[in-house]
């Protein structure tokens, strides 16, 4: 019996679009925001899903409700699923982090799995938490079609896991554009696979937050700076 979890980054949101480190902030959704979650919902339109999970923040809230749109399935808010909590990073801009916390950019960019905020979450949380959390829906509902909506660094989190990885390898894991999906199936003793990773093809270059972007790109992991 196998367990599918469709795993999908939230829609655009303001931070996103404005380079600002957003983690638990709440921030809007962004008018491209709007119409990626247009083409995420004729994506799923189709797609066999028994339950929703979300992050209780806005911008992933959202996505699920887009994910409802064509069906009524019921959505869970679980806490677990949120972003990371930048602490003194929240609110920041990315530009100017560097010169804030310079230890702290560059182990963000190097070594991730390092990271540990003033006043927020560390990074070795983040991977423990979306791990537990991810493992308890998928007992709660063995054999379903599962949907999660989460965050950015959360995800990466849940990926290398899912992959086999200690988060010593985090920085080895691709980051997601903004309603990109991953497909996990996991088997009967609770051990996943990584079907599909951050696939984004229902969004056009104009559509794509990514696009317009380059700091999640590999050859930037080596710097300690931030477009």
């Amino acid at each position: 019996m196998v367990t599918k979890v469709m795993v999908i980054r939230h829609c655009e949101a303001e931070g996103n679009i404005k380079r600002v480190f957003q983690g638990h902030t709440n921030a809007a959704i962004s008018e491209n925001g709007q119409k990626q979650l247009d083409l995420l919902r004729l994506r799923c339109r189709n797609m066999p899903i028994d339950v929703i999970y979300t992050s209780p923040l806005q911008r992933a809230y959202a996505t699920a409700e887009a994910v409802n749109s064509f069906r009524q399935v019921p959505v869970h808010i679980c806490d677990d699923l949120i972003e990371i909590n930048g602490g003194v990073w929240e609110g920041k801009k990315w530009a100017d982090l560097p010169a804030l916390y310079p230890e702290d950019a560059r182990i963000w960019n190097m070594e991730p799995h390092k990271f540990a905020p003033e006043n927020g979450e560390p990074m070795r949380h983040v991977y423990e938490r979306m791990k537990r959390a991810v493992t308890e829906i998928v007992c709660q509902n063995q054999g379903k079609q599962i949907c999660i909506t989460s965050h950015g660094c959360a995800i990466r989190n849940l990926l290398c896991w899912a992959m086999g990885k200690p988060i010593e390898e985090l920085n080895t894991v691709d980051w997601c554009d903004n309603t990109a999906i991953s497909i996990l199936e996991f088997d009967e003793q609770l051990h996943p696979k990584v079907t599909l990773a951050n696939d984004g093809s229902h969004m056009d270059h104009e559509t794509s937050t990514f696009s317009k972007q380059t700091w999640w790109k590999p050859e930037n992991r080596t710097k300690a700076t931030f477009d």
